[in-house]
């Protein structure tokens, strides 16, 4: 028998400097989507701060909690009173001088479900993430919830189709990628438009390459790391991709929203059957995919 369909909400957030107010906006927001339905809901990036990774400050350590922690109490709570699963994005300190970029999962009933640990750290202007985050160590996986099977990827792992293939291939009906990207000022007129779209366009091949729906979660607005600085203007335009590519939903690219659609796994069977490339996939001729580049000899 074909699982039940169910509803995802992708929270799209506008993080200000207080933490204590950020995670108070998630609860309501994530309580706001399961009152709409939602049986899955999931936060971006980061969300309990503004994206603090434009500027290498040791001070910021000071944001980071434990798993379990805040975040996950506040959070849980919601999911225990509103008998969902919320995706919580959390800026993980592990041991002292050790920090991930992590998203933990959490049940109706059973707490912490699984954690992933972002597995592709990028170090790019303004986003300085290897100064704050170690590489997730828990590999790719898939966690089971009341709903469905999920994956749950971070940010710049969204561009590696690995990452997607790998998570596939454990179940996932879903991917999620909590999300902070955006459009550097300077930038965005002449560059802004084909930025967003590659960052749209990866994502559906991913939901087509592996007959799964893509769920990404971004943030919006523009966060200065100092109020001399450009800073970035967060693109929102949260989506969701159904096994075919195909964007059911989508946010604005301005503000905070809760994009709502529909997880069907009668849509994954119906488009595994006619384009069957999990089948199809040749693992006797992948060897290389192991190494960072094959030379030419």
């Amino acid at each position: 028998m074909t699982p039940a369909a169910f509803t995802v909400g992708l929270v799209q957030m506008r993080p200000t400097d207080d933490p204590a107010f950020n995670l108070d906006r998630a609860v309501r927001l994530v309580k706001e989507a399961a009152a709409a339905g939602a049986r899955v809901v999931c936060l971006p990036e980061l969300f309990r701060s503004r994206y603090f990774c434009q500027a290498e400050e040791s001070a910021m350590f000071d944001l980071a909690e434990t798993i379990p922690g805040p975040s996950t109490e506040a959070l849980g709570a919601a999911a225990r009173e509103r008998k969902i699963t919320v995706v919580v994005p959390v800026f993980e300190k592990r041991a002292p001088g050790l920090y991930h970029n992590s998203a933990a999962v959490l049940g109706p009933d059973a707490g912490i479900i699984g954690i992933y640990r972002k597995m592709h750290i990028p170090d790019d202007p303004g986003y300085y993430e290897k100064f704050y985050f170690t590489p997730g160590d828990l590999g790719f996986q898939s966690f089971d919830t009341p709903s469905g099977r999920i994956g749950t990827l971070i940010c710049w792992d969204q561009w590696y189709p690995e990452a997607a293939r790998l998570t596939a291939l454990r179940g996932a009906a879903v991917l999620f990628y909590p999300t902070a990207i955006g459009w550097h000022p300077r930038e965005k007129e002449a560059l802004g438009e084909q930025q967003r779209d590659a960052w749209i366009t990866v994502q559906r091949g991913h939901a087509i390459a592996n007959g799964v729906y893509v769920a990404a979660v971004n943030r919006a607005g523009l966060e200065q790391p100092h109020a001399h600085a450009p800073g970035i203007e967060f693109w929102g335009s949260t989506f969701l991709a159904d096994p075919f590519g195909v964007v059911v939903a989508r946010a604005r690219t301005d503000g905070e929203e809760i994009v709502l659609g529909t997880i069907d796994p009668a849509r994954i069977e119906e488009v595994r059957r006619g384009w069957p490339f999990l089948r199809d996939r040749r693992i006797d001729a992948y060897a290389g995919l192991d190494q960072r580049f094959l030379d030419r000899r």
